[in-house]
């Protein structure tokens, strides 16, 4: 049997995608319906049926009474007959996890706008993606990693899934965009630009796409460098403010500022470079997903529960272990250099000292808590929670180097990824058809690394993801010929806050625990209006209050005054030195400790895992 759905761009202004579904074989005691409540790779539950506008059900063209049996679930009374299901979907969320719908573009991810037919989401799926009628609108395409049924590439028509799962993982841009395909290792990709960006560089993005996806592809298949897809999609929107990503099975959506963006004849130009090799960090990291996260699952994702939280441990090794790769990924192309790739470790290093939240939550723990914290983040998360990207990175970059120092060279973390591969992911979408997908468990993880390594893993696995132990990178770096050297020379009195500006308001975001502002009495939202009589300007927050702060010792005794709310409040705070962490990796050309530790060849073995030997 097919589910055959349509989707109509119908009202631009009014943000409303129409969807019909028809069941030709519904259930005979009352077909059910349900929209998911999350979308994978975003773990937080977002109710996307509460854009449901309106929705009603026909047989032979007469109306079919819906009974709403939850938030997110419709019930048909039995039919004899083909069941329709009619509605609308309001679509004005700019993001990459939902829909969005104006006289600009269009774009959905499958979870917002496709209810489930319950019972037979094994069937085939057609859509038939239409036109919008608006005369302004003649020259949209369609950008989606679906496979084509009836409609030709890039144009509006049917399209096929091979299931509902499958349907929902392909998300859809329509529009006026600017696109630019290449090949890599016999894969078409293609890249996709909605929004203005003026005298963009295509050539140049495309050239060093090519570079990072040759490269991943190689990583994972070093043999037949084959690709786990057929056609790869990069569908990005060019915004004034934004940055993010979403993975897919062969597709990511993409979000990011327009000036991150190279232009023509600017490829010198060091900010903007700096912005655009940070986007091709975040393209690398959703590319990377394509293996890991989308083929190799953790158990609890092997058959997603879209209606409810999916819980696992497991996020720092699907997403810190990736945010780990992303960067490696665009030193091993070429496309950065050995320094430039220490600068962003060194950058994530100090990130991750910055926050007391390391010391109380294990990564096991964010991981597991993500839908409740992670995703959830308020004033005080700094104090209480640890990124399992961030500090997932730097557990990687730990596990990478401890598997190098004991087997003196002949292992690497891209070993593990392999094995990975190989026993869960090649085979992934393949098995799902009859059921037999498996995804991978935290003690199947130790039990590898321990192959790898041929030592017990366990007091690794206890003090460093299940435990909160800070990872001693300086020691692990120096068998590698790398250290790391403080660059902060002088310590500045600090409030330890950090602090936004509203309107002409110096508000505090967040009170770090431990720091001078908290030790005093400070709260998050309270507005500091003066420090010892001193009016404290927002025109420019953090400059301002530096200068004000510059003016005393560390240890200087200093009254500042804040509103909280409505009421104006007196605080005595003691100025402590500023604790920004400012640690900085560099290469030990001359330490012969390498040459001693570890039978490679003394250099920074890390930024170049290439150059070593991998089975």
């Amino acid at each position: 049997m097919t589910i055959h759905y349509t989707i109509i761009p119908k009202d631009l202004a009014g943000h409303l995608f129409q969807v019909t579904v028809r069941v030709d074989q519904p259930d005979p005691i009352g077909q059910v319906f349900i929209l998911p409540a999350w979308i994978p790779g975003s773990y937080m539950v977002r109710e996307f049926a509460r854009n449901i506008v309106q929705i009603k059900a026909s047989c032979n063209g007469k109306k079919v009474r819906l009974t709403k049996l939850d938030k997110h679930s419709w019930q048909a009374v039995p039919v004899s007959g083909s069941l329709t299901l009619e509605y609308e979907v309001y679509a004005w969320d700019l993001s990459v996890r939902t829909a969005h719908l104006d006289q600009t573009h269009g774009f959905y991810n499958g979870t917002s706008v496709f209810l489930r037919v319950v019972g037979q989401e094994m069937d085939s799926h057609v859509v038939d993606i239409q036109k919008p009628v608006d005369p302004a609108c003649k020259q949209w395409r369609v950008a989606t990693s679906l496979p084509l049924l009836k409609a030709k590439l890039y144009g509006f028509g049917s399209y096929v899934a091979e299931n509902y799962d499958a349907l929902i993982d392909h998300p859809v841009e329509m529009g006026e965009f600017a696109m630019a395909s290449f090949s890599v290792h016999g894969v078409p990709h293609d890249f996709v630009v909605t929004g203005r960006v003026p005298n963009l560089d295509l050539d140049r993005i495309v050239r060093d796409l090519e570079k990072i996806c040759a490269t991943q592809i190689a990583f994972f298949e070093p043999k037949t460098k084959r690709a786990p897809m057929d056609r790869y999609v990069f569908m990005t929107m060019a915004v004034g403010d934004g940055y993010g990503g979403l993975e897919h099975r062969a597709s990511t959506a993409l979000i990011c500022n327009r000036t991150d963006l190279p232009v023509k004849g600017n490829e010198g130009n060091e900010d903007a470079s700096e912005a655009y090799i940070s986007f091709l960090g975040l393209c690398s990291h959703e590319y990377f997903h394509t293996w890991n996260v989308k083929r190799i699952k953790p158990a609890a994702f092997a058959a997603y529960d879209l209606q409810q939280e999916n819980y696992t441990p497991l996020l720092w090794l699907f997403e810190g272990i990736t945010s780990y790769y992303d960067d490696l990924i665009l030193l091993r192309s070429g496309i950065i250099d050995e320094s430039a790739y220490l600068n962003m470790v060194s950058k994530t290093l100090n990130g991750v000292l910055r926050g007391a939240g390391r010391t109380k939550q294990s990564l096991a723990d964010s991981s597991f808590d993500a839908w409740t914290k992670y995703y959830r983040q308020d004033e005080n998360s700094p104090n209480a929670i640890v990124s399992y990207y961030t500090k997932g990175s730097l557990l990687a970059l730990a596990l990478d180097l401890t598997i190098r120092q004991t087997t003196a060279g002949k292992k690497s973390l891209d070993d593990l990824m392999r094995a990975l591969w190989q026993t869960f992911g090649r085979d992934f979408y393949k098995l799902a058809l009859t059921g037999d997908q498996q995804g991978v468990t935290e003690a199947q993880v130790e039990a590898m690394v321990e192959q790898i390594c041929g030592v017990k893993m366990k007091p690794f696995f206890d003090r460093y993801v299940r435990g909160t132990a800070d990872l001693p990178l300086d020691d692990m770096y120096a068998d590698f010929g790398v250290g790391l050297v403080d660059q902060r020379k002088v310590r500045q009195p600090s409030l330890g806050v950090k602090l936004s500006r509203e309107a002409n308001d110096c508000k505090l975001a967040q009170v770090f625990n431990g720091r001078a502002a908290h030790a005093a009495g400070m709260s998050a939202g309270d507005v500091i209006v003066a420090i010892d009589g001193l009016r404290v300007s927002a025109t420019d927050v953090p400059t301002n209050l530096s200068k004000l702060l510059g003016r005393y010792a560390v240890g200087a005794r200093v009254v500042v005054h804040a509103f909280r709310r409505d009421e104006l409040m007196q605080f005595t705070v003691r100025l402590q030195s500023d604790d920004v962490p400012m640690w900085a990796l560099q290469v030990n050309e001359q330490d012969p400790a390498s040459k001693s530790r570890v039978k490679v060849k003394q250099t920074a073995q890390l930024a170049r895992p290439s150059s070593l030997k991998s089975s």
